[in-house]
């Protein structure tokens, strides 16, 4: 058994100890939301953290199983190739706008120039 082994067993019987000492934490806290419900200052408030102390100690063990669920289908893609991916092209491509499309607006027309000016510096580099 190597070092990394043992860090990760380590790592898991962690894991698995905070997701049953959450559980059981909020078991205890639903069962005095419970009594306090019961007493007679108690109110609906209490009745609905009663419900809610459950899911909250049970997230723990959701976000690990989640986790492990991802890194599993990590480990199965595909390895990414080299070849670059092709660039979709849209069904409906925008007008192509050109820096003297400006209508009877000259702040619109700077503007329009200013973006070309920049596409053509980003298409040279």
């Amino acid at each position: 058994m190597s070092v990394r082994d043992g860090r990760g067993i380590l790592r898991r019987l962690g894991v698995v100890g905070v997701c049953v000492l959450s559980v059981v934490g909020s078991v205890a806290l639903a069962a005095w939301q419970w009594n306090r419900f019961e007493s007679a200052s108690g109110s609906w408030q209490n009745l609905g953290y009663v419900l809610q102390w459950p899911l909250f100690g049970l997230f723990p063990a959701f976000a690990f199983w989640r986790l492990r669920r991802l890194r599993a289908a990590e480990r199965q893609a595909p390895p990414p190739s080299d070849a670059p991916e092709p660039t979709p092209t849209p069904a409906h491509p925008a007008r192509a706008v050109s820096p003297d499309d400006h209508g009877d607006d000259p702040e619109l027309a700077a503007y329009n120039r200013m973006l070309a000016r920049l596409n053509a510096r980003d298409q040279e580099s």
